[in-house]
């Protein structure tokens, strides 16, 4: 998945080890224990984690586990419903495209190019259900916004209290996105780490902490996922009042929490897509649909017809490796020669 990079630390490496990783870290150091050889870390890609530990956290590495941000948005969606239904209230007229006989609607989003727009919409409704259904505000000094401002304007003093609404959280992903020309699927990345962070060092994100905890996740996923990444300088240059120092040592805590896991598999990834689209339907987050034209028709076709080919082209490859018994009529067989 892009440009794909990982490493590995020793425990003591991190500032803080969590309950459920000094778990991971005692299974993998018995593992790894050599009579020959003596104690050896594995490279991260090669250690296998039991199957209790896997599925108990980190849903933003194993693809089996479910997305944090999508279950702290049923409890909302399940009482709007809930209301809805005892109040009598009336969807209203249906905002949403349904295809018909004579018109097929399709979106431009795939889980390979997804819509800008409607990813980062969906990856910040995201995050604002992670704030207002948070369990605790458990947070670090380093991402502390009233410690270390984005800008010079006075925090204020109930800044830790008030929930940011919806339109704020995105408002400030989008600037950073347009001003840093990143991509939709860095807007899935940055989701995945986000929700890293919160497992791997028992977080919480909350009023006091989203700018700059949203702030180091995309920093970390246009590193890893653009070819041209971003340098912390520029971000200076877009958010003004903030200095190279402090984008380098808020990298720095954000690596060592995360253990410097930034491997995204592909299925973590597709699973985080899919979600991030089932939570739009939940709260009416329609991606744009357009009719299916006749000359995008054409292109679908063509697309379906070179995939097609190419499937062809390895069915025969793979007859000619290995050919069953339903192949053999018409096999040419030389005659024998006895000496």
């Amino acid at each position: 998945m892009g440009n794909t990079v990982s490493c590995c630390v020793s425990p003591s490496g991190s500032p803080k080890l969590p309950r459920q990783l000094e778990r991971l870290e005692e299974y993998q150091i018995s593992t790894d224990l050599s009579d020959d050889t003596g104690p050896y870390l594995q490279h991260i890609s090669d250690r296998e984690v039991p199957d209790d530990l896997a599925l108990e956290s980190n849903p933003s590495d194993h693809a089996q586990a479910s997305t944090i941000f999508l279950s702290k948005s049923q409890t909302d969606v399940q009482d709007r419903r809930k209301s809805n239904h005892i109040n009598h209230v009336s969807p209203g007229l249906l905002s949403k495209k349904y295809s018909s006989c004579s018109t097929i609607f399709i979106d431009d989003s795939t889980v390979s190019q997804p819509n800008l727009k409607s990813t980062i919409k969906c990856v910040t409704l995201a995050i604002y259900y992670h704030i207002k259904n948070r369990d605790s505000d458990r947070s670090l000094d380093i991402f502390d916004e009233k410690m270390h401002p984005l800008s010079r304007e006075q925090v204020p003093e109930d800044y830790c209290h008030t929930d940011p609404e919806h339109k704020l959280i995105y408002r400030f992903v989008r600037t950073l996105f347009s001003a840093a020309q990143l991509t939709a699927e860095c807007a899935i990345v940055t989701l995945v780490y986000l929700e890293r962070l919160l497992t791997y060092a028992e977080l919480d994100i909350c009023p006091s902490n989203w700018k700059r905890i949203v702030l180091g996740a995309i920093l970390l996923a246009s590193k890893v996922w653009d070819d041209q990444a971003v340098w912390n300088v520029d971000y200076c240059q877009i958010l003004k009042d903030i200095t190279v120092e402090d984008m380098n040592e808020m990298e720095r805590h954000f690596l060592e929490l995360l253990q410097f896991n930034i491997n995204v598999p592909a299925s973590v990834y597709a699973k985080y897509y899919f979600d991030l689209r089932s939570l739009a339907d939940d709260n009416n987050l329609n991606f744009p649909l357009e009719p299916l034209s006749n000359e995008r028709a054409q292109k679908l076709e063509a697309i379906s017809r070179l995939c097609e080919d190419k499937y062809k082209d390895l069915s025969k490859a793979a007859m000619r490796r290995s050919l069953s018994a339903d192949n053999l009529i018409g096999i040419r067989r030389s005659n024998a020669v006895l000496s």
